[in-house]
């Protein structure tokens, strides 16, 4: 598990109670990016801001990465706003209206299009952008999510883009290249870096009517929020030599960027044992952080001192668990502590990707948690 910082256990100690809060420190983010570029020069970094859109964190993505990869025509005006100077337009379901806001966006954006209907749409809105048509293709490759490999809703089949590729033509689109987006989460470098090596042999053979300038291998740089994340060292040495013939090798990391700039803490407000499981009732849960839930995995905490009311109970196999309505509402399954006590805050630390952005926060209207950044 990763080391609490000094400065996340003092803010957390100063939240008043009962606390529930996020925390995040831009500063591990560039931390992240600025080793992601060693490990990847030359290359482009699009930062994925679904992973993570804490202003504070968007707006470092925006100085720091070479551009913001957005799913919705919010997400481009909210990068946009943040600063963000090349925009990257992808996902499945694309309206008329999100399509003209990446038409119209200051320069264009670079539009994933995900069937020949973004390419009409895309036709329709003006759009003088590039263009690179996203692809489910190659086999899948080890994570949490399968992008490619398997029937998904996720770009054309590999069997429908020559005609793709025409049809784009045709309309007189800036067809730039391809976005091959193929799973979140992998922390195999050996299997990534096969990933990169047959997108870009793919995609030469798949441009044989228009002048390849743009291959996206998409995000899936892993970082598993237990701790875990991908080799980069392995991923550098596994990509050595490659040879991209100008062609600009794009990718779109969310996840590896923002884990570990975000805890999120809950304070506990009940202990109590049920048929011989100690429970740690908190004030908040999996509508602030779902992650956990909709994993199903136990995701490791700190314990911070809080206010204490009441006796301190030791030595316990402690389960976490949220105020909502739900018997899934778990954050941790079951974690041994030395000491605890209604008023501690528990701290989960390498949060910062997926967790407040797909949270459920509306459900029973409980308070939303306060949101800090430190650093």
């Amino acid at each position: 598990m990763t080391p609490l910082p000094a400065a996340v256990a003092d803010a957390v100690r100063a939240l008043p109670s009962p606390a529930s809060a996020w925390i995040y420190d831009p500063r591990a983010f560039a931390t992240r990016l600025h080793r992601l570029r060693q490990a990847l020069p030359g290359r482009t970094i699009l930062y994925a801001m679904k992973a993570c859109a804490n202003p504070a964190v968007l707006e470092t993505a925006a100085h720091l990465a070479d551009g913001i990869e957005c799913a919705s025509g919010g997400e481009l005006r909210t990068a946009r706003a943040a600063g963000a100077t090349r925009l990257a337009f992808s996902g499945p379901a694309k309206t008329t209206a999100d399509l003209t806001e990446a038409a119209t966006a200051a320069p264009p954006a670079w539009v994933h299009a995900e069937s020949t209907r973004d390419l009409d749409g895309l036709a329709a809105a003006g759009h003088t952008g590039p263009v690179a048509l996203r692809v489910n293709r190659g086999p899948a490759l080890p994570g949490t999510h399968q992008m490619t490999g398997a029937p998904t809703p996720f770009g054309l089949d590999e069997q429908a883009v020559p005609t793709a590729v025409r049809h784009a033509l045709a309309l007189g689109l800036d067809l730039a290249g391809f976005h091959l987006h193929a799973v979140s989460n992998c922390l195999d470098a050996d299997a990534y870096a096969a990933h990169v090596r047959t997108a870009l042999t793919w995609s030469r053979h798949a441009a044989d009517h228009f002048d390849l300038r743009y291959v996206n291998v998409g995000g899936g740089l892993g970082a598993d929020p237990r701790g875990h994340a991908i080799d980069l060292d392995a991923l550098a040495t596994a990509l050595t030599g490659l040879d991209t013939a100008g062609t600009e090798l794009v990718f779109e990391p969310g996840r590896y960027l923002a884990a570990p700039a975000g805890w999120y803490t809950a304070e506990i407000l009940d202990l109590k044992t049920v048929r011989g499981q100690a429970f740690a009732l908190v004030r908040g849960g999996t509508h602030h952080f779902r992650l956990p839930a909709a994993w199903g995995y136990s995701h490791p905490f700190h314990l911070v001192p809080g206010p204490r009311t009441g006796p301190a109970w030791t030595d316990v196999d402690l389960r976490v668990c949220g105020e909502l309505c739900t018997p899934r509402d778990i954050l941790n399954t079951g974690q041994r502590l030395d000491r605890v006590a209604v008023g501690d805050r528990l701290v989960f630390p390498d949060a910062g990707a997926y967790g407040w952005e797909i949270s459920h926060d509306r459900f029973l209207d409980h308070p939303a948690p306060r949101s800090i950044v430190i650093g």
